[in-house]
This record gives structure tokens, C-alpha cells and sequence, in this order.
């Protein structure tokens, strides 16, 4: 049985990860972490996720006599530095999906990732990690006569935008096309300036409880193509996460991504 920790415990995300790896019978989880000032620490994880006690505690520290098998990390930007240093210091795999990260949080993964196994990717979804590999595989086949937009939505109280997802498209086909992500994306649209040839558009949308929707459209005139994904509930993501756990446990040091687990 592969022992799990949860990092970032009593976010939607945590939550909906305790409950589902609680209930997987090749996973335990034998820690649920969370921030310091979290109002949450000492409660049952099971609990905080509205279903049964799991055993577990709500902690901002891991214990140091608990050494869980990996640890799954949904929080947010500011916590990543820790969890990582927490997973290096420790050797314990890690399997982060976690957006909105800064030059340094990125390098830092990546260092760690000499040490360690870590996973990383914007978005645990199969279907959108099949998404990433299509959209690349369509804008090399087109080429630049065709417009490219992605537009994505989520809730209202997500923190990053663009999503990371839609970042990871963005990435995905610059790597097809040749493109420079820094250079070549439009991020939303106004005044009068008309749209340069060979721009990808990237737009974010926050709306009410919506859990995820990406698109990508390529158009010229006359024709459009249209690549999307749409997430109905969170589980979508946090049952990729716990695959990604199970796929990443006993891997040698190296930087992983949703494509190794598929094969891709």
C-alpha cells in the first residue's frame, strides 16, 4: 500500500484528495498539511472534507516519524518553496499541481528534481494532458494562416491567470510552432490595434463555481477548429493526481510530467 501525504489539506482540491485516496485501496494517507495560520490545524482531514474521521490530523509540520511514500501537493504560490524543501529534505517523491509559480518556485522544482522524483503539471486531468499533445499536433499542421486563441474559465477565487492549463496549451504549441511565449502571446484584447499575424490570444474568464474550461480555436477564413476540454467536478483532477501519486512512487530522481504517465 503506497502512503500518501496531502499538501494543501483543506483546500477544494486537498479535500476532494483525502476522500478519494481514502477510499482507494492502494493508498493511505497518513498526513494532511496545511499553513501555519490555517483555522483548520488538529481537525480530522476526513471530517474537514465532510465525510468520515480519517485518522489523520490537520498539521502544518510532518511529523517526523511519519514518511509517507509521496506527497501530493495542491496548494497555493506562496507554499510551494516549503513543500519542496520539506520533499528534498526528507527524499520523498512529490507530485505537484500547483500554478501561478514564480521564476524562483519553478527553479527550485527543478533542483529538487535532481534529488528527488517530481511530478509536475499545470493540470492532472488525462483528458486534458491528451488536449496539450493535440493542440501542439494541430498548430504545427496548420501553421501560422491560422488564428490561435485559447480562451479558459474558472471560479471566482482563483488567484493565477491565465490558468496554468492555459499556459501549458500556450507552452505546448509554441514548442510545435517555434514560437517564443514571451513574445508572441496576447494576453486579452483592447483598443484599435488589429490582430498581429501569428499571435496566439490567451483570455481568462472567472466566473461563479466553474471547476475548469479550456479551448483552443484556430481559424482562417472560412474555416475554424476547435479543440476543448470542460471539467464538471474537481474529482477529474484530483483522481489524474492520485494515478500521477501511484506512477511516481519508486521512480528514480528526475522531473516528470502527466505525459510520462500516459505514455504520451
Amino acid at each position: 500500500m503506497i502512503q500518501v501525504a496531502i499538501n494543501g489539506a483543506t483546500g477544494r482540491m486537498g479535500r476532494r484528495l483525502v476522500v478519494l485516496a481514502g477510499q482507494d485501496p492502494e493508498l493511505k494517507v497518513v498526513a494532511a498539511l496545511d499553513h501555519e495560520g490555517c483555522g483548520l490545524l488538529g481537525q480530522d482531514a476526513g471530517r474537514v472534507a465532510g465525510e468520515e474521521e480519517a485518522g489523520v490530523p490537520i498539521s502544518a509540520t510532518l511529523d517526523s516519524a511519519v514518511t509517507p511514500d509521496v506527497v501530493i501537493d495542491f496548494s497555493v504560490q506562496p507554499a510551494v518553496l516549503t513543500v519542496v524543501k520539506l520533499c528534498t529534505e526528507r527524499g520523498i517523491p512529490l507530485v505537484t499541481g500547483t500554478t501561478g509559480l514564480t521564476d524562483e518556485d519553478q527553479q527550485a522544482v527543478e533542483d529538487a528534481a535532481q534529488k528527488i522524483a517530481v511530478l509536475q503539471a499545470p493540470n492532472m486531468s488525462l483528458g486534458v494532458n491528451l488536449l496539450f499533445a493535440l493542440a501542439g499536433k494541430v498548430a504545427r499542421q496548420l501553421g501560422d494562416d491560422y488564428d490561435i486563441e485559447v480562451v479558459e474559465a474558472h471560479h471566482r477565487f482563483k488567484q493565477d491567470a491565465p490558468s496554468g492549463t492555459a499556459m501549458g496549451l500556450i507552452e505546448s504549441i509554441c514548442d510545435a510552432t517555434g514560437k517564443d511565449i514571451n513574445k508572441d502571446v496576447k494576453h486579452g484584447r483592447s483598443g484599435n490595434d488589429p490582430r498581429v499575424p501569428g499571435e496566439i490570444g490567451a483570455h481568462a474568464l472567472r466566473l461563479g463555481d466553474e471547476v475548469g474550461r479550456h479551448s483552443v480555436s484556430f481559424a482562417t477564413l472560412g474555416e475554424e477548429v476547435q479543440l476543448s476540454h470542460r471539467a464538471s467536478t474537481r474529482d477529474t483532477f484530483a483522481k489524474g493526481a492520485l494515478r500521477a501519486g501511484k506512477w511516481l512512487h519508486g521512480k528514480p530522481a528526475g522531473l516528470y510530467s502527466m505525459k510520462d504517465v500516459l505514455g504520451l
